[in-house]
């Protein structure tokens, strides 16, 4: 069973999330989901990432389900 993900209140300097928000679009990652990339990027490279953190989802939208038939609902085949 996944691990409830915690909840923080973030205070930035508006430039600063503009500018998080813009690279985050970049990467095709949400605002939240970037800041987080970074924040563990930063836990590695100093030797304190935790040994059980999870893994991240990978950036972008995440893949279509599909139907146990293995068609895309909404493909084209549908009317």
């Amino acid at each position: 069973m996944p691990r409830e993900r915690k909840k923080l209140l973030l205070r930035l300097d508006p430039a600063v999330h503009d500018a998080l928000a813009r690279w985050a679009g970049d990467e095709l990652r949400s605002t939240n989901a970037q800041i987080e990339f970074l924040l563990r990027k930063a836990l590695q490279e100093a030797g304190r990432m935790p040994r059980d953190a999870g893994r991240m989802r990978r950036p972008g939208r995440p893949a279509r389900n599909e139907t146990d038939d293995g068609d895309v609902p909404g493909g084209e085949d549908e009317e």
